[in-house]
């Protein structure tokens, strides 16, 4: 009988992601492109990354593109920006054939892209395994999980259920994916929400960045979701109620997000090395 070779161990992918702090949706990065390619993913320094994904992570795309002492170029699947750039880091990375939203694309001058963040496809990586509850989950960004307001909202009402976005992927998905509603102030808290078709509202308690609204309008427009202001914390318990399951009024915009970022995903890896086991 003839003995079989051995299968190749399949060669890691090089992924940067945003890991100063714990946070589910920098992770989130780390499992969907696992998940898209079957091959593990490491995480790498700017200036040795193949792939920049999930995040507001256009400077260190910019910093790792323009950086690296090799002519290889990285690729963007999902990236945005969080502020105008200067757009001479475009040259050196591939392509991109998709980015989180209308505006990073307007503000990197990108042509005949489309659009979404890749944590929208939470749901196909991590699956509801348990039925939607009487839950109302409140998803502070990782800085403001320990704040007073909110810790004094979610003593509140007994229907209110603090989500830890300080956790790994899987638990914080696991946690949103059951929920009737969701009010956070993490974008990805609302993208993972839309995944499973969970309702969800925005709201604002600290103003964590210098253009804080920049990165929600870039991925509510790349779905074409009219996302309104930010609520105050105090307005969250007036708006909080067991909503039934249904689909979201812009789920279609949700689905093309999806199957954008899946057709641009085979893409790269059908003209790369990104595919090779």
């Amino acid at each position: 009988m003839e003995q079989s070779e051995p299968q190749k161990e399949a060669v890691p992918i090089k992924l940067f992601w945003w890991n100063n702090s714990p946070n589910f949706g920098d992770d989130l990065s780390r499992d969907v492109v696992a998940h898209e390619s079957g091959r593990p993913v490491v995480w790498a320094k700017p200036v040795r990354a193949e792939l920049f994904a999930i995040g507001s992570i256009m400077s260190f795309v910019s910093r790792g593109a323009l950086g690296r002492g090799s002519p290889v170029k990285p690729f963007v699947w999902g990236s945005g920006c969080i502020e105008p750039l200067a757009t001479d880091f475009v040259k050196s990375v591939r392509s991109p054939k998709t980015v989180r939203g209308p505006i990073t694309a307007s503000l990197l001058d990108l042509r005949n892209v489309t659009f979404g963040d890749p944590g929208v496809l939470a749901s196909r990586v991590h699956p509801r395994t348990e039925a939607q509850d009487d839950i109302i989950g409140i998803v502070p960004h990782h800085s403001e999980v320990e704040d007073p307001k909110i810790v004094a909202l979610v003593a509140s009402d007994p229907r209110f259920k603090l989500i830890d976005t300080r956790r790994p992927a899987d638990v914080v998905c696991a946690e949103i994916a059951v929920c009737a509603q969701i009010f956070s102030s993490s974008l990805h808290g609302l993208i993972v929400a839309d995944s499973y078709g969970v309702a969800n509202h925005w709201f604002k308690l600290n103003k964590i960045h210098k253009k804080p609204g920049l990165k929600f309008y870039d991925y509510a427009t790349g779905i074409e979701r009219a996302l309104p202001p930010p609520l105050n914390v105090g307005e969250i318990a007036k708006l909080a109620k067991n909503e039934p399951p249904g689909s979201l009024a812009y789920q279609n915009g949700i689905e093309q997000s999806q199957l954008n970022l899946l057709e641009s995903f085979s893409t790269i890896t059908q003209e790369t090395e990104l595919h090779h086991a």
